[in-house]
């Protein structure tokens, strides 16, 4: 850790860490209600469990990418942090967004849209909170004494995902125009601005793990993340085939739906060539192991397995069924929560002078969690495939068809314990580390 202002992206970090635990708990608590053991349903309604499970993914997401961005910039910028106080006091914001939301929807107090259910008073805090940290992370980089591709290409991206969530907060009597605006929040930040994230953030760990020139490692981010995003903003329109939209939107959803698995191949590549490349023999190995595979899991699950129903004639079985949730699930995991996992991997280290990635615990952490995350995907295809056939085309009644497909949900529930086991793990080695101190800092700058 080169500044002790870093040290504030372990708040972050520990939010993050805390609130995917929360999302995991609400995973379980949905996979068994699927299976017909639903006895929390009095208390935890099926509807609530889904929308805390999908804004605690929000909200733990963006807890690691300010994190990363508090830890990066500094380094990048070479300087402080412009406010480490400010800082804090937007942590905390953001805290008490995310813990009054699960509140609000375990008593019912507000259901909105999907995947933006919270109501506007909250929006209001969210859009306050996210400008005062786009403010800080911009003045530090504006009284950097340097400036880099890395991290402009982080802070656009972030700024990106402020500007982004405005649209969602725009509500319409036509269902039409609320759906087609929906999405320039939904889409627009995962198959868009959080793309650029994750690009700079991977710049950033493949430049400090690998030892490649920046120059050669800023090329091609330029290229990747330029491409990603050209072929995520109009593959928006796969949203729009069936919501009452111009037909001209199944060509442009189609044709720029198959190009998005190029650019996620080029960003697997990219990872996996620089590692190869690389003259460093870092000893954080498991920093590279959570980098790369993140190139590699991304191009599965957001790439691949995103192309496999996203074409219209595909879409038109697919969508609104659990193919969707085996394309979600893999893609957040490889692109977005690998990189988060990676930079706090890095990161941690840096911040407290302890060297435990050398042991069984972070490595067993790595393979365990992705074997899991991998069993859940083929659960939910499994599934999705058997719903697609049995509701779609055979024809049977929703609720027997949620019946028939209880069986699969016990495949994920084993799946999902893998899953939690190496994030346990994971989050064991977090809590190893402790806390930053100043020493790290002493001893990286002596």
């Amino acid at each position: 850790m080169k500044f002790k202002s870093q040290r504030v992206a372990y708040l972050f970090f520990a939010s993050a860490l805390a609130l995917f635990t929360l999302q995991l708990l609400f995973g379980f608590i949905m996979g068994f209600a699927h299976m017909g053991f639903d006895g929390l349903h009095d208390y935890i309604p099926f509807n609530a469990a889904r929308s805390t499970h999908l804004n605690l993914l929000v909200v733990w997401m963006l807890s690691g990418f300010m994190g990363a961005a508090y830890y990066i910039v500094p380094d990048e910028a070479d300087r402080e942090i412009y406010s480490e106080k400010l800082a804090i006091v937007q942590w905390a914001a953001l805290n008490i967004v995310g813990v009054v939301a699960i509140i609000g929807f375990q008593f019912g107090w507000w259901e909105g849209r999907k995947f933006l259910e919270i109501p506007r008073e909250l929006d209001y805090l969210v859009v306050i909170d996210v400008l005062l940290f786009v403010f800080n992370i911009g003045m530090t980089i504006w009284n950097g004494k340097r400036f880099t591709t890395t991290s402009i290409v982080l802070f656009v991206g972030l700024a990106a995902a402020a500007l982004l969530y405005l649209p969602g907060m725009i509500t319409f009597d036509s269902q039409v125009m609320d759906s087609y605006f929906r999405w320039w929040v939904v889409h627009l930040w995962v198959e868009g601005v959080w793309e650029l994230i994750m690009g700079g953030i991977m710049a950033y760990l493949l430049i400090k793990l690998t030892g490649v020139d920046r120059e050669v490692i800023e090329k091609w981010l330029y290229v990747i993340v330029g491409f990603t995003f050209l072929s995520g903003i109009l593959g928006i329109g796969h949203h729009y085939y069936y919501i009452g939209t111009s037909e001209y939107w199944l060509w442009i959803g189609g044709i720029f739906s198959a190009l998005e698995p190029l650019a996620f191949l080029g960003m697997a590549l990219y990872a996996v060539g620089m590692a190869r490349s690389g003259g460093m023999n870092h000893p954080n190995r498991i920093a590279l192991f959570w980098t790369v595979g993140c190139g590699v899991m991304s191009f599965i699950g957001a790439g691949f397995l995103g192309f496999a129903h996203t074409l219209p004639q595909v879409n038109l079985w697919t969508h609104g069924t659990l193919v969707t949730a085996m394309h979600g699930h893999m893609a957040f995991w490889g692109a977005y929560a690998m990189v988060i996992l990676a930079m706090i991997t890095y990161a941690m280290p840096q911040m407290t002078g302890r060297k435990l990635y050398d042991n069984w615990i972070p490595e067993w952490a790595f393979w365990v969690s992705n074997i899991g995350m991998i069993g859940m995907t083929g659960a939910f295809a499994v599934a999705g495939i058997a719903q697609v056939y049995l509701e779609r085309k055979a024809g049977m009644d929703f609720l027997e068809v949620q019946e028939a497909l209880e069986v699969h949900f016990l495949g994920l529930i084993m799946a999902g314990c893998l899953l939690s086991l190496g994030i346990g793990l994971y989050i064991w080695n977090f809590i190893q580390y402790g806390i930053p101190n100043d020493e790290a800092v002493e001893s990286r700058s002596a």
